[in-house]
């Protein structure tokens, strides 16, 4: 079973030429055998970006599943991150990353969270010098703010090319989403199906004027602004619901009352 013809192929723009798909597949907390079956069912719904972590503890289940998938390694988008905690460990960390993903490259590689700061800027470098070898097609962060941000592109002359941070429409906040852009950095959202956004009386309510899921309707919200998403499931059904949204449209009203939802906003 197959949903590409619902499957949404908006991209982000990546500095160097590359594209990154906006919808990808999160896999945090799910581990073993369920890592495996999941990242499967996700490659076979159409799923063509997956993220995953050092600290994940499943990078070797999420290139098993890619291998058996029976697609091209250059099909997938592969975004894995280092731990912010492993200043000096950067080229070991990243080999071990590519051995149990079974690949010779990754197509992000992110700093998963800061770091004391008198680490941060090293460690971007080592991440830039992955970059310039080939190792990892992009590099970015996670967890770090617009100022962080600065830091590192001010003492290296590189930006990262995407940041990874909590996001969903209770979170919006129209300064953070402009500043990512003004930098060229591609806002990446994680934990878009939480606190609460699913059980919110206006999400509820335009997601049953689209007939849709409260999920679809998050989903489809961050398509619509140009952000990437990484919804995570272990549940076949669900799997395949999030990946449905590319056969409706928010409207201008809708997309606006979500933008409300922020604090920021």
């Amino acid at each position: 079973m197959t949903t590409d013809a619902m499957f949404p192929d908006e991209a982000a723009a990546l500095p160097d030429g590359g594209t990154m798909p906006l919808l990808g597949f999160g896999t945090w907390q799910i581990r073993g055998t369920d890592a495996l079956t999941a990242v499967g069912w996700a490659l076979d719904a159409g799923y063509r970006h997956r993220d995953t972590a050092t600290v994940y503890g499943n990078e070797a289940e999420v290139g098993a599943a890619l291998r058996e998938s029976g697609l091209d390694r250059d099909e997938v988008f592969v975004t894995t991150k280092m731990p912010g905690g492993g200043s000096g460990q950067e080229t070991e960390t990243l080999q071990q990353s590519l051995q149990k993903l079974a690949t010779d490259h990754v197509d992000l590689w992110l700093i998963h969270w800061p770091t004391d700061g008198a680490a941060n800027v090293p460690m971007w470098q080592a991440m830039v010098d992955a970059h310039k070898q080939g190792l990892a097609r992009a590099i970015g962060v996670s967890n770090y703010s617009l100022d962080m941000i600065d830091e590192l592109a001010s003492a290296t002359g590189v930006t990262p090319a995407v940041n990874q941070i909590e996001w969903s429409p209770l979170l919006f906040d129209p300064a953070t989403l402009d500043g990512h852009r003004e930098r060229g950095v591609v806002l990446e959202g994680y934990s878009a199906l939480r606190g609460g956004t699913l059980d919110h009386p206006d999400i509820l309510d335009i997601a049953q004027r689209h007939e849709r899921s409260t999920a679809q309707v998050i989903i489809r919200w961050h398509l619509q602004h140009g952000i990437v998403v990484i919804p995570k499931s272990s549940q076949r059904e669900r799997i395949y619901s999030n990946a449905q949204v590319a056969d409706f449209e928010l409207t201008d009203d809708e997309m606006s009352l979500l933008d409300g939802l922020g604090s920021g906003s």
